[in-house]
Parts: C-alpha cells; sequence; structure tokens
C-alpha cells in the first residue's frame, strides 16, 4: 500500500492557499488540486475567515463578449498566451502566473478589476475547448477574445469601435468628477 507524501500534500495545500488569496471558488480549488473538498472548505475557511460562497461557476461566454468584460479577457488571455508559448509554465500555474500580471496592469493603471479569477480559469477552459477564440482586430492589429463560430475576417475590437453606452455607470461618472476636483485629469474606463 503506497502512502501519502507529506512534500506533495504540503504543495497541494500551498497551491489550495495561494487559490484562494486569489478568490477562487471552491469549484476551482477541487479541480485544480488532490485535496478533498472537507480539506479544502477547511482550508478555505483558515485563509478568508469565512465559509466558500456557494452556488455555480460562472458558465456563460456571452459575458466575455461584453464590451468592458472582453477588453479585460482579452488583456487577461494575451497575457496567458504569451507565458504559455515564451515559458515553460502550464496549467493552473500558467493561470496563477497571468492573473497575477492581470492585476498589476490593473492596479498599475488603476482600473477597476473586472476579471475574477473563477472567471479567468473559466475562460481559459472556453478557449481550450474552442468555445471561443482569439483573432485580430483589422484597425489595430491588437488580438481579442470572440465567439469560435462568429465571423472573424473583418473583426473591429471594442477599442476601435467603442459602444456609445460604453463606460456609462454611474461609478465611473462619480470616479471622473472625484478625478476631475483633484485635477487628476481623465480616467481610463477600460
Amino acid at each position: 500500500m503506497k502512502g501519502k507524501s507529506i512534500l506533495s500534500e504540503g504543495k497541494q495545500i500551498q497551491l489550495a492557499t495561494e487559490l484562494v488569496r486569489l478568490g477562487a471558488r471552491l469549484q476551482v480549488l477541487e479541480a485544480s488540486t488532490t485535496l478533498s473538498r472537507e480539506r479544502l472548505v477547511k482550508l478555505y475557511k483558515e485563509v478568508k475567515g469565512a465559509s466558500p460562497p456557494k452556488g455555480m461557476l460562472p458558465y456563460s461566454e456571452d459575458w466575455f463578449t461584453g464590451w468592458q468584460p472582453n477588453m479585460h479577457s482579452s488583456l487577461f488571455i494575451n497575457i496567458y498566451n504569451y507565458i504559455t508559448r515564451y515559458t515553460k509554465v502550464r496549467d493552473i500555474d500558467a493561470i496563477i502566473k497571468s492573473y497575477q500580471l492581470y492585476l498589476e496592469h490593473i492596479e498599475a493603471n488603476r482600473l477597476q478589476r473586472i476579471l475574477s479569477f473563477t472567471r479567468a480559469w473559466t475562460l481559459v477552459r472556453f478557449v481550450e475547448s474552442k468555445v471561443l477564440s482569439v483573432t485580430s482586430c483589422v484597425k489595430c492589429t491588437g488580438n481579442f477574445l470572440v465567439h469560435s463560430l462568429d465571423i472573424q475576417s473583418n473583426h473591429v475590437c471594442g477599442l476601435c469601435h467603442v459602444p456609445s453606452r460604453a463606460g456609462k455607470t454611474k461609478r465611473v461618472a462619480q470616479e471622473a468628477r472625484a478625478a476631475q476636483e483633484a485635477g487628476a485629469g481623465e480616467l481610463c474606463v477600460i
């Protein structure tokens, strides 16, 4: 009978802890580690100080094609594709590294975080299963997420053709007023 490796279990606990800190839901932890559900719930409570949220994971690929989510999702998937293409980092480690870089970009540019870790994990699954794909914009040549079944030959991204209501939320208006009052100039509203 083969015994469990303490070192292997320690690595799994370390991975689960990092995932919880990044905001991963319990279902992501279960899919990404070999720890039991009971241990994951206990670990989640210890790290977050609360029980994990209940309910289903986000499952609609349509969320990723809305204007603002598409900009953030496209940024993330481009980081992910770069990491997996030019390094030896793979699987959940590639998602973690990509998400950390996404968060750094968001923080450095003082943007609102739109993409949660769980959505980023789901996005990678959608791209790998070819539900979503990446295509180039014909105007700026940037790479953006689209439905795989959409016609992609003349794709114009949401930055080159901003929808008329894009970024017109109460929060954005309040931030713009606050920035104007503080003399900070214009805010980027991706």
